[in-house]
């Protein structure tokens, strides 16, 4: 029975933690929710972002921001791709403000500094966590 109390915790913790989606359950961000850096570039490069499957805000849109202005509005399972000028970036995630639920209620800001080389394309995953909330991180691919 105390085997039951202390594994189930860390069980329930485990499960709020995010995954990545299968690639045949990953489905593009609607054209509705992507806001900017859709435009080809000449001599740009590209970033794309997936957001992971999971418990933790699933029901939420999140804020994917690039030069800390809001590109699209990502919800679970989710990807896009944006066209951006190559040189220094900062790719983020942030509360989804067009949001009238409790989810824009809340305080989320997370940033990376990238460098992003003509004809590059970087790639990112948006993660949540039960201990540390949601996060961006680089994806390797």
């Amino acid at each position: 029975m105390r085997l039951i109390c202390l594994v189930l915790p860390l069980l329930v913790l485990a499960g709020c933690s995010s995954f990545r989606a299968a690639p045949e359950k990953v489905t593009p961000v609607p054209n509705d929710r992507l806001l900017a850096y859709q435009q080809p570039i000449t001599g740009g490069g590209q970033i794309a972002v997936d957001r992971d499957i999971g418990m933790l805000g699933g029901g939420c849109y999140l804020a994917f921001l690039i030069d800390r202005q809001v590109a699209a509005r990502i919800g679970i399972g989710e990807a896009a791709n944006f066209q951006v000028p190559p040189g220094a970036r900062i790719v983020g995630i942030g509360i989804d403000e067009k949001d009238d639920s409790f989810c824009s209620k809340g305080h989320l800001h997370r940033e990376l500094a990238i460098q992003l080389k003509e004809g590059e394309t970087q790639h990112f995953r948006i993660v949540s966590e039960a201990k540390n909330g949601f996060g961006i991180q680089v994806d390797p691919r």
